[in-house]
C-alpha cells in the first residue's frame, strides 16, 4: 500500500510544480507583453515626432500637418513644438519613466509658457471628443486645472495644490 500512496503524493508534488512553472511562465509572458506594448508606444511616438520634425522644418508641410488656422508660420511652428513636447511628456508617463506626480510637475512648467496656453486653447475642441475615462482626458483635466490655478495667481505657479484627478 505504500507504493500507491507514494505514487499519489509524487504526482501531486509534480502537479504543483507544473502549476508553479506555468504560473511563472504566464507572469513572464505578461511582463514581455507589457514591454512590447511600451516599445510599440515609443516607436509610434518616434514616427509622429519624425513627421512633426519635418513639418517644423518645412512650412508647406506644417500647413498640411496642422488644423490651426489664422496663425503665422512662426506661431504654427511654436505650437507644433509645444504639442511635441506635451506628447513626449505623455509618452514618458505611459511607458512608466515618470509617475503621475512627476507628470503633473512637468505639466506645471509647460503651462507657464504663453505658447502652450494658446495651443491648449486652440485645441480644446480636439479634447472634447476624447473618451471621458481615457488617459488623455484625465491629463487634459489636470492641465485645465493647472491653467486655471495659473490664471488665478500667475506668480505662484510653483505652489502645488490638491492632487489633480
Amino acid at each position: 500500500m505504500t507504493t500507491p500512496l507514494r505514487a499519489l503524493f509524487g504526482r501531486g508534488a509534480r502537479r504543483r510544480r507544473q502549476e508553479e512553472l506555468l504560473s511563472a511562465l504566464v507572469g513572464q509572458l505578461t511582463l514581455m507583453t507589457e514591454e512590447i506594448r511600451r516599445a510599440n508606444l515609443i516607436q509610434h511616438h518616434r514616427l509622429i515626432a519624425e513627421h512633426q520634425g519635418r513639418a517644423l522644418d518645412d512650412p508647406s508641410l506644417a500647413d498640411a500637418a496642422s488644423s490651426l488656422t489664422g496663425v503665422s508660420e512662426e506661431k504654427r511652428r511654436q505650437i507644433l513644438f509645444v504639442n511635441r513636447w506635451y506628447a513626449a511628456m505623455l509618452l514618458s508617463y505611459r511607458v512608466g519613466s515618470v509617475d503621475w506626480d512627476e507628470l503633473r510637475g512637468h505639466l506645471r512648467v509647460l503651462c507657464r509658457g504663453g505658447v502652450f496656453a494658446e495651443y491648449w486653447e486652440r485645441t480644446a475642441e480636439h479634447r472634447r471628443e476624447l473618451p471621458e475615462d481615457s488617459l488623455e482626458a484625465r491629463v487634459g483635466r489636470a492641465v485645465d486645472a493647472i491653467l486655471e490655478e495659473r490664471a488665478d495667481d500667475p506668480d505662484e505657479w510653483w505652489v502645488v495644490g490638491s492632487p489633480l484627478m
